[in-house]
């Protein structure tokens, strides 16, 4: 689950959607009763998902710290927003480096609403906000060029969104022209929905089909070599793709969860 970037671009509280129902699990207010309902029948089979949530967001503040205080990073590309929770990408960034700037995208209007409301810049820096689908990358890097400068390195934030593109080929073609259009230097920062640690995915593989029934954004897991067939070309940084409490754990984190993470760095 995760990022909202693909599918329908009005607000529809008819149907669950990713953004909203991954806020409900991260403790927000910002969802509609069929949300709710999705989630709790999501935990009710799959209890984990609430570890998953937590874990997605926990590394997302260890990646943002790491590129911005220790790489140097100062613009960030975060495709998938989801609805505003605590230390968004841009809190965290321009905690250490005030003039970062960032450009949220997301095609949930309702995200955008919430962001644009929430997400304030500091005066030294920017934030950007598009609501466009990660299927059409291309408008999203010329809409995003009028706040970052693509002739310095950029790093692409994917958490919890590529697994709404079934087609792994598609998948691989939006990553692609997304880091064609940056230089070397930048990063990929990537999350995704597998069922390898489970050994019995049954459970999950339950809640995720219900899921793909009902949802506007249905989901498609996978493997750790999949997912680290998207940073083919790339240097991906210590330890590699691995479980997202596994990253560069600030503290001992719980066992694996059912999601992987990795960064990486384009040449």
């Amino acid at each position: 689950m995760g990022g909202s970037d693909v599918g329908g671009s009005r607000i529809d509280s008819s149907v669950p959607h990713s953004a909203r129902v991954w806020n409900y699990l991260l403790g927000g207010n910002d969802n509609y009763e069929v949300d709710r309902e999705a989630a709790e029948r999501f935990i009710a089979t799959f209890p984990a998902i609430l570890a998953i949530a937590r874990a997605d967001r926990a590394f997302l503040g260890r990646a943002v710290r790491h590129l911005v205080g220790d790489l140097g990073i100062r613009q960030f590309l975060d495709i998938g927003t989801g609805l505003p929770t605590m230390d968004n990408t841009h809190e965290v960034a321009q905690r250490i480096a005030p003039e970062t700037r960032i450009v949220y995208v997301d095609n949930d209007p309702l995200v955008l609403v919430h962001a644009r409301a929430l997400l304030a810049s500091t005066s030294e820096g920017a934030c950007d906000y598009i609501e466009a689908d990660l299927r059409d990358p291309k408008s999203i890097l010329e809409r995003a060029s009028g706040t970052l400068d693509f002739g310095r390195p950029v790093a692409i934030m994917l958490l919890g969104i590529l697994h709404f593109v079934h087609d792994i080929d598609e998948a691989h073609a939006i990553v692609r022209t997304l880091l064609d259009a940056v230089p070397s230097g930048s990063y990929v920062v990537l999350t995704h929905s597998t069922l390898d640690f489970d050994r019995d995915p049954s459970a999950q593989a339950e809640a995720q089909s219900d899921w793909n029934a009902k949802s506007a954004n249905p989901m498609r897991p996978r493997s750790r070599a999949e997912v680290a067939s998207f940073f083919d070309g790339l240097d991906i940084l210590e330890p590699g793709v691995v479980s997202m409490t596994r990253w560069r754990p600030t503290f001992e984190e719980a066992g694996d969860v059912a999601g992987y993470c990795a960064v990486g760095r384009k040449n």
